[in-house]
């Protein structure tokens, strides 16, 4: 026989692969293995074709994860300094605006009190109507 005339064994794969698995497998798997007896558990990694190291594996990040999220500081997470500046920096806009639009009102209220005053001068006769004593 020549060896480009051999089929290889289909049960045999060319190159073995890692399997993946989901965290929500990980969980069902572990939670049922739990509630499992020696001869269940047994049958439940035959069926699956998993191994002990993988569940001690998974148990060990389910655990780990659970203690990261305990050790994850509670309420709202820190602002980012970049968007409290921006806050920062948009409320003194607010306060200017409305501090320009009140000297702008201050400005045309001086203004048509002085063009008032202006004209009130021009009519008012000054043949010195001012009262004497």
């Amino acid at each position: 026989m020549s060896s480009s005339n051999q089929v290889p064994d289909p049960e045999v794969p060319a190159k073995a692969r890692s399997r993946a698995y989901s965290a929500a497998y990980k969980a069902r798997i572990l939670e049922e293995y739990d509630g499992l007896d020696k001869a269940g558990k047994g049958a439940l990694l035959r069926r699956e074709g998993l191994y002990t190291s993988l569940i001690s594996a998974w148990r060990q990040q389910r655990d780990q994860a659970a203690l990261a999220a305990l050790a994850k500081p509670a309420g709202r997470p820190p602002a980012d300094p970049v968007e409290r500046e921006n806050g920062k920096l948009r409320r003194d806009v607010e306060r200017l605006q409305a501090e320009l639009d009140k000297a702008r009102k201050v400005i045309e209220v001086q203004g048509k009190l002085s063009a008032l005053l202006g004209q009130l001068a021009t009519d008012s006769p000054s043949s010195g109507s001012e009262p004497t004593r």
